[in-house]
């Protein structure tokens, strides 16, 4: 089984953290560069072309145990030496060179280190779903560094990390009533507590308000901004960080998500809420709340309402308002966050004992269909991507439904040509959430092949692309490496073909 253990005997942590921000480092490195040769034992070879190195894994869906060939023999390579070896590639590679994104690898690296020593001293949530959500310690399985947090001290991001099962109260704030900016229905905010005369309530994440920090202090001075205390309920920071979950409670019935900005590099972007995204907001949700109303359900999208902000400090201080998942999800069923199936976590389905090609077959007809008929249908491109789609499970802990989010990953075919939309659906859905499903499955059984499910599933839909995709040897993969190691655009796509289990196998 292609399964990797990240507790090594004696359970040490710098090995563990070494162990979990290899894999990913490695998948990048072996999917964008490296050159896979003759394949003779247990460990995979691998030619790196830039430096004509000889390179050795163990394993395929989490690589892990590097050895580089030199002086005539194997020799192992601990993360730091694995990051030298990638940055001296990569210069080679591409005649770039770039000295922020090794930084970033080693910062994702101690990351998790703390993270993993937090999480020893802590309890997780009784609630599955938020155990789910708080799971991700790997994170991106192909970014070289997808647990960085800006290089900050640890004190200032570790009490608000969803991996260390972090809750805390927000901050609020009072916005004086002629700088507010907002669009949409952001009525819920009002209910978070009592603003004076004149102001309306801002409620601020702490880190948010850490990052900014002296640049707000002009407006404190004045009174447009003043501080009002914190939250009477605590949040729970989602696997997304700076999106947070409120749950009901009495003073307010129902659940809420608020997603806030954030001054932090997180995988390929700075994590502002940016002015662009927040003015195209309630034209895109409104777009795909319609197809999912068509639908008729049972597949459920939980709309970005609105936005609230301050005229004078426009990105830093947004915040945007989603739906919370109770009046979404069918009766007695459990949502669970899809990268949380892939990582693991305490209570997971995929731990019990349904057989595990019934629960892949109902597992698809739940988030394949709407993801589909959104697009045909409604030219609604959905980020159906892992940790964008929660699935909730009944009591047995089959799949029953699907849910979706976050309004700014979506694309609408009126905005962008339908081929592009096609290959960033297919990259979303079936690269960066199937297949990863499907591994897992894969893996803890090893007699289950789950594609011929996928087939069938997606030859119910009547789309024209749908015969290509099958037929087709490649799917396309984005290349997170080289698109931060060449200081591209994190939203600037660029993807590199994959083979295809799509494809069916020949006979004989």
């Amino acid at each position: 089984m292609d399964r990797v253990d990240f507790t090594p005997p004696g359970d040490d942590t710098a090995e563990r953290a070494d162990a979990y921000a290899t894999a990913p480092l490695l998948n990048c490195l072996l999917r964008e560069v490296a050159e896979p040769l003759s394949d003779p034992g247990e460990r995979h070879v691998y030619r790196l072309p830039g430096t004509g190195r000889l390179l050795r894994v163990r394993g395929t869906r989490r690589p892990a145990g590097p050895e580089v060939y030199t002086d005539g023999g194997w020799h192992h390579l601990g993360h730091s030496e694995l990051v030298k070896l990638v940055a001296d590639e990569l210069r080679r590679h591409t005649g770039v060179s770039n000295h922020e994104l090794p930084a970033e690898m080693t910062d994702s690296r101690d990351t998790v280190a703390a993270l993993l020593t937090a999480r020893d001293g802590a309890t997780a949530p009784d609630d599955p779903y938020l155990r789910s959500e708080q799971s991700l310690i790997t994170g991106h399985p192909y970014h070289p560094a997808p647990k960085a947090r800006g290089g900050g001290p640890v004190a200032g991001w570790l009490p608000y990390a969803p991996e260390a099962y972090a809750r805390f109260p927000l901050v609020l704030l009072g916005l004086r009533e002629d700088a507010i900016v907002e669009e949409g229905d952001v009525s819920a905010l009002d209910a978070l507590g009592e603003a004076p005369a004149g102001y309306r309530l801002l409620p601020a994440h702490p880190w948010q308000l850490d990052l900014v920090g002296a640049g707000l202090a002009d407006a404190f001075a004045d009174g447009r901004l003043i501080r009002l205390g914190t939250t009477a309920t605590e949040v729970r920071p989602t696997a997304a960080i700076r999106t947070v979950y409120l749950p009901g409670a009495a003073e307010r019935a129902e659940d809420l998500f608020l997603k806030f900005s954030l001054d932090v590099r997180i995988t390929n972007d700075v994590r502002r809420l940016w002015r662009h995204d927040l003015l195209k907001l309630r034209r895109t949700d409104a777009a795909v709340r319609d197809a999912f109303a068509a639908m008729g359900g049972p597949g459920a999208w939980l709309s970005d309402r609105g936005y609230r902000t301050a005229d004078f400090a426009f990105e830093e201080l947004a915040v945007m308002v989603r739906d919370g998942l109770h009046d979404h999800l069918l009766p007695g069923t459990t949502p669970l966050l899809a990268a949380g199936l892939v990582e693991g976590f305490e209570g997971s389905p995929l731990d019990g004992g349904a057989d595990p090609g019934a629960w892949w077959e109902a597992y698809l007809r739940q988030v394949v269909p709407p993801a589909l008929t959104a697009f045909a249908d409604h030219g609604v491109v959905l980020e159906a991507h892992v940790q964008n789609t929660l699935v909730a499970v009944d009591a047995d802990g089959m799949p029953v439904q699907a849910l979706y989010r976050d309004a700014e990953g979506v694309k609408l075919l009126t905005d962008v040509e339908r081929g592009a939309g096609w290959e960033r659906l297919v990259y979303c859905l079936v690269v960066n959430h199937l297949v990863e499903v499907a591994g897992v499955l894969a893996e803890r059984h090893p007699g289950l092949d789950p594609w011929p499910a996928v087939r069938a599933e997606f030859r119910r839909h009547d789309l024209p692309e749908v015969a290509a995709l099958l037929a087709s040897p490649t799917l396309p993969g984005k290349t997170n490496l080289l698109l931060r190691w060449t200081g591209a655009d994190g939203a600037d796509a660029r993807y590199l073909p994959l083979p295809s289990p799509l494809v069916e196998p020949v006979a004989g």
